[in-house]
């Protein structure tokens, strides 16, 4: 029987403890066995699930882990579903995967079962397989080639429903191999993981690198920031991954302590080797305050769904605020102009396009999609991007946040960082909005800060002082009460329509 190599490894670090969850602590001898009960359950007597979707709604934990890894013992295909997917969404995802069988816990049993009762798939609690009560003795596993398909994971569009990604076994190795050797994973690391495990950065980046190398995780349901903190105090981490949101939290938690506090959790801070800040632009007002309140300089990298990661700013070296870095181990990367030329020089913006064994194969029974997503075996990223000094700066997406207006291209995330440097503004999006004489016009929304005040006149003055750099929003406006997640990308296409109320 051949092993997935990800797996074939646990079995090296035999009792050496593996993940923190729920109070407990589970060793990689453990996960192994745990994991062996689900493949045994799942194949049900069959010899291969042979790339049956298996759907799970789990919350992060020792029984995730277990889940995904007997899935993919037992030759099936994982589908993790959001545990704070709506109902259309899980039903989305289901009946689009063409899922079997489905798993959850018994608290979350009551969102999925009417679901799976009508589209007749068969049904698990996470406990009764993960504790082998349906089938006390694990069989004889399949033999898994790593060309094997192993995961769909259902991105996001703001045209479209979610597409499913599909990734190879191998597709995975790659990723896995990749970061290791860019981030320096060591079998000593410790890291929490409080990211969503529906995503590839909390399934490939943390969990999965974590695992291969031995390493331990941590693992909490959600960002639980006192828990965290605490953890942090105590010097428990070495290496640390979040979103540009947790990051922002975090500094407003330092702004609330007290010195003493303030100071413990610095030291935590500090004292790890690897910070990283990643799916989500880092406003380099962010990377710079980090720096000051812990001695960081946070890592930033570029990556998808589609791809894994790409771009990494590099572990020994200048880690550059606003860039992303250069290609990461085993990955090409180029920047093409619309017109479809290779972009060799500085300064010039283009699309990002990626090439390597970490590249995905296919949307899920989309091969129309798929075909137009690639050009001569590279993935058009949909990003935009300028080379400067060696480095990678992202401009924003094609779609979404580059603007063509009087001829001229414009990243809407530049613009939204010089304004985030108002020390009344909390949070801002930058959008381009139809207009006659430009094409497109810049148009700006800004969400004030608690307590502070802002007017139209004054944001304007503001502007035009600070904005020299940069494109000057034609259009503002201060919305105090817009709702937080309205200046989300997602959201851009509601904030055009506030423009057009005028």
């Amino acid at each position: 029987m051949a092993e997935i190599e990800l797996i074939r490894r646990a079995g090296d670090y035999g009792n050496s403890p593996a993940m923190l969850s729920g109070g407990d602590t589970h060793s990689y001898a453990d996960l192994i066995a745990a994991s062996a009960r689900v493949a045994t359950t799942l194949l049900d007597g069959a010899e291969d699930l042979l790339e049956a979707r298996i759907a799970f709604l789990i919350p992060g934990s020792f029984e995730y882990a277990a889940v995904q890894w007997g899935v993919w013992r037992a030759g099936g295909l994982a589908v993790p579903v959001s545990v704070s997917a709506t109902e259309p969404e899980l039903e989305h995802v289901l009946t689009d995967a063409e899922a079997s069988v489905a798993l959850a816990p018994r608290r979350l049993i009551e969102r999925i079962e009417p679901l799976c009762r009508r589209s007749g798939i068969r049904l698990h609690t996470v406990e009764d397989v993960v504790q082998g009560v349906l089938e006390a003795e694990p069989g004889a596993l399949p033999h898994i080639p790593p060309e094997r398909r192993a995961l769909i994971l259902y991105t996001s569009g703001t045209t479209s429903k979610p597409k499913g990604v599909v990734t190879t076994h191998s597709n995975i190795e790659a990723q896995i191999r990749s970061l290791v050797e860019a981030w320096g994973w060591r079998s000593d690391d410790r890291i929490p993981l409080f990211l969503p495990l529906h995503h590839v950065h909390g399934i490939v980046n943390v969990l999965s690198c974590a695992l291969w190398s031995g390493a331990l995780v941590e693992i909490f349901q959600t960002f639980d920031m006192d828990s965290i903190l605490q953890r942090v105090g105590e010097k428990a981490y070495t290496v640390f991954m979040a979103v540009p949101t947790i990051y922002v939290k975090l500094i407003h938690a330092f702004e609330a302590a007290s010195p003493a506090q303030v100071g413990e959790w610095a030291e935590g801070f500090k004292n790890m080797r690897l910070m990283i800040s990643g799916s989500a632009a880092l406003p380099a007002s962010i990377h710079n305050q980090w720096t000051e309140l812990t001695g960081q300089k946070l890592l930033e990298r570029y990556g998808m769904t589609e791809i894994g990661m790409g771009i990494s700013n590099p572990l020994h070296g200048e880690r550059r605020p606003g860039a992303v870095g250069q290609a990461l181990p085993g990955v090409d990367v180029r920047l093409v102009s619309e017109l479809g030329e290779v972009i060799e020089d500085d300064n010039e913006p283009g699309e990002i396009q990626i090439r390597g064994p970490n590249v995905f194969g296919e949307y899920w029974r989309k091969p129309d999609v798929t075909e137009e997503s690639f050009v001569d075996r590279w993935f058009r990223t949909g990003d935009m991007a300028v080379m400067e000094n060696g480095y990678y700066r992202i401009l924003g997406r094609l779609s979404v946040d580059i603007i063509k207006s009087g001829g001229e291209k414009i990243s809407a995330l530049e613009i939204e960082d010089a304004l985030r440097q108002h020390p009344a503004i909390s949070e801002c999006a930058v959008v381009g909005v139809e207009d006659d004489m430009w094409g497109e016009a810049v148009a700006a929304a800004v969400m004030t800060t608690a307590g502070s005040s802002l007017s139209l006149a004054e944001l304007r003055e503001w502007a035009s002082d600070r904005l020299s750099n940069y494109k000057i929003p034609k259009k503002m406006k201060v919305v105090p009460d817009f709702p937080r997640n309205a200046m989300g990308k997602v959201m851009k296409p509601a904030l055009k329509e506030l423009f057009r109320l005028d």
